[in-house]
């Protein structure tokens, strides 16, 4: 991916994050990409992947360049929902005294997510929709740019559960994590030693971070590009292979990452190419595929991709 480089310090800092990753982290420039996009519109990302396909390596290093608070939460069966959110303590006189827990940071790695139980991962739902958690009856607010970047192990893979659609429905993207190519192992190998020890700088704030995601939103949506992300949403519902489509978030995700995408490309206005390229991340894990559909391999991918070929593309003026 190529972000371009702008005048404006704030604006550059996109690209500098991207230049920080690439001195970690081998390859992955979708992934990288979708971070970026989904930090500068408010979102989560779901990466799911093999072992030792530089999911957490990922994560981490992001977090660490954009220089806010990090957290990570390695995720195990015998996890309880206060691990994460946190608890109150309470003293024999009666007072209680509140223990914030991992969440509460501005990147919060929740890494193996699918290994713990359905009912450990629900303590992240309120967090991702609304920064926030509630403990007792009490709210805790988080972090102005809070950003959860999960991984998973692939779906059916021994010791995990899956995640529920209420759960998977908060991630703005997922995507894959694929095995790097004969080049890029080979480059992982001849800098491993700085990669184990990296020297990594952090090239944003909290606040810069913040007022970047502020220019994001003055990005345009014409009514003919917003109908066309809507179309592309129905359209996934009414496919005839489908159990149950994409909700109302997909079609905010698809709104409000093109806006970052376009600020990324140096454009004040989003186009529908914009909204094609981030179908598949904001689409396929909203979509359950009816049990007869599958036997015949027909995979949320394949629907995404008969959606966009299908939905007329509106003509720019």
């Amino acid at each position: 991916m190529d972000i371009p480089k702008k005048n404006n310090d704030k604006t550059m800092i996109p690209a500098r994050i991207l230049d920080e990753l690439g001195k970690v982290v081998v390859g992955k420039d979708d992934i990288k990409e979708l971070l970026i996009i989904a930090l500068l519109s408010e979102g989560h990302v779901l990466i799911e992947g093999l072992p030792g396909t530089a999911k957490t390596l990922l994560a981490k290093t992001f977090a660490q360049v954009i220089g806010g608070r990090f957290k990570r939460i390695q995720f195990t069966p015998d996890m309880l929902p206060g691990d994460v959110t946190g608890f109150n303590v309470y003293s024999p006189d009666g007072a209680s005294r509140f223990v914030a827990g991992p969440v509460f940071a501005d990147i919060v790695l929740a890494d193996e997510l699918n290994r713990t139980t359905p009912r450990t991962q629900a303590a992240l739902i309120e967090a991702m929709q609304e920064k926030q958690v509630t403990i007792e009856g009490a709210t805790h607010p988080l972090s102005e740019i809070f950003m959860v970047v999960a991984s998973q192990m692939p779906y059916g893979s021994e010791g995990t559960y899956p995640l529920t659609e209420v759960q998977s429905d908060r991630f703005m993207f997922r995507v894959w994590s694929d095995y790097l190519s004969k080049e890029d192992e080979q480059q992982v190998l001849s800098k491993m030693d700085y990669i184990e020890r990296p020297n990594i700088h952090a090239v944003a704030s909290a606040q810069s971070i913040n007022e970047l995601q502020q220019q994001v939103r003055k990005v345009h949506v014409s009514q003919e590009v917003g109908g066309y992300m809507v179309s592309l949403v129905q359209a996934a519902r009414k496919d005839p292979d489908v159990a149950s489509g994409p909700s109302t978030r997909a079609s905010i995700a698809l709104f409000k990452g093109s806006r970052a995408l376009a600020f990324l490309q140096s454009r004040d206005f989003v186009l529908p190419d914009d909204v094609k390229k981030l179908a598949l991340p904001v689409l396929q894990h909203r979509i359950r595929v009816k049990s007869e559909a599958e036997m015949d391999d027909v995979t949320p991918k394949a629907v995404v991709d008969r959606v966009l070929a299908a939905v007329s593309v509106p003509k720019m003026q």
